[in-house]
């Protein structure tokens, strides 16, 4: 019994030096402090139970029981954390509720009731710290594979220790910690693999946040929130070679602000960047779900149109055009406009990306030449 209770002190302890090394270099994540919290205070909680039948029943039963209630309810809270879930409501839920289990917890064993009530009430309060999380990660259709299976295995968790709960009402005190027997040995394995469970499945989720954040920042213009141009060359060959297959038009719209330079140098560069991120938001929020909208560099832009003819992207230009040209920027001191170049073909095996890029080129200078806050289609056939 003792050899299992130190190691279950070392696996937590070990966890936390693993993922500090991990992550050292790293900036402080609240996650990841609180799931610290949980394995210290469960380590120190194991280390006390070591001292069953050696050290006054206050200190080996009482507090050692309220540390791994408090360790019970910071560890499902940290996945919280990682799901953005755990909001203020949530917390002083968490905290509430861990403090009047703690009290309940206390007042048993002052009422000197037996220890087959305390296992009761024990399991219970404790699954009732796994179901939330559970649940989010089960129900949220966003997440991820892995979010959905850590959401089933710590239901099974709950359920085990409901069934727990149940066993002690049939059998008494052999379900006990201290009880030789099958369950016992049964209750040990469920320790080693909630731990398991616990310490991989954290490191698994703040790997796979930390996986999406570094593809988003790859793929993702820090300024204005769309695409930026490797990602948008790479999204849109990939669409011109599914349209080619289907023999399907396709259009590519290049634009950029006229006289943006004038802009930056009248009213300084940060009011540039503040034009160039809400014309971003405004064009994305009108565009479809299947169009392409990138970030070319400086103040150039690109929208890919897929199954769109002339005259649908010919409109869709036109809206784009002249929502800029009529919206007014509240925050901003001025008002601004566009010019827009547009190719329209029949995508096939030849029909490259590059080429759509210098018609719609040649064509937005057209419309600059012409006077600006105008569209001009390539009339080259590609």
């Amino acid at each position: 019994m003792k050899t299992v209770f130190i190691s279950l002190v070392f696996g937590h302890i070990f966890t936390v030096i693993l993922i500090r090394a991990y992550r050292q270099n790293y900036t402080k994540d609240r996650a990841v402090n609180m799931f610290y919290a949980s394995k210290w205070v469960q380590a120190i909680a194991w280390f006390m139970l070591l001292f069953q039948n050696t050290a006054p029943d206050f200190f080996s039963i009482v507090a050692a029981n309220s540390l791994l209630f408090i360790g019970a309810a910071f560890e499902p809270a940290s996945f919280l954390v990682l799901q953005k879930a755990f909001s203020r409501k949530v917390c002083h839920l968490y905290i509430g509720w861990m403090v009047i289990i703690i009290i309940g917890f206390v007042s048993i064993y002052l009422l000197n009731v037996t220890e087959t009530t305390r296992i009761i009430y024990a399991s219970i309060a404790t699954s009732l710290f796994i179901l939330y999380p559970a649940y989010r990660m089960i129900s949220d259709r966003q997440a991820s594979s892995l979010q959905h299976l850590m959401g089933y295995l710590y239901s099974i968790v709950a359920i085990s220790l409901w069934c727990r709960a149940i066993s002690a009402i049939y059998l008494g005190n052999e379900v006990g910690l201290f009880t030789t027997g099958m369950y016992q040995t049964f209750t040990f394995l469920s320790l080693y693999l909630i731990m398991i469970l616990g310490n991989t499945g954290f490191v698994l989720l703040s790997k796979e946040q930390a996986d999406v954040e570094l593809l988003r920042i790859a793929s993702y213009d820090e300024l204005t929130g769309i695409l930026n141009r490797r990602t948008f060359m790479i999204q849109s060959k990939n669409c011109i070679h599914t349209l080619a297959k289907k023999q399907q038009s396709i259009s590519y719209l290049l634009f950029d602000i006229d006289h943006y330079k004038n802009i930056n140098d009248t009213y300084g560069h940060h009011v540039g960047d503040r034009v160039l991120r809400d014309m971003a938001i405004l064009i994305a929020n009108s565009l479809e779900e299947q169009a392409i909208f990138g970030r070319y560099g400086g103040d150039e832009f690109a929208i890919l149109l897929p199954d769109t003819d002339e005259q649908q992207s010919s409109q869709i230009a036109e809206q784009i055009r002249s929502t800029i040209e009529n919206h007014r920027f509240h925050a901003l001191p001025l008002s601004y406009t566009i010019s827009i170049g547009i190719v329209t073909v029949l995508a096939t095996s030849d029909t490259h990306l590059s080429m759509l890029y210098q018609r719609s080129d040649y064509a937005l200078y057209q419309a600059k030449h012409a006077g600006r806050n105008r569209i001009e289609r390539s009339v080259v056939t590609i």
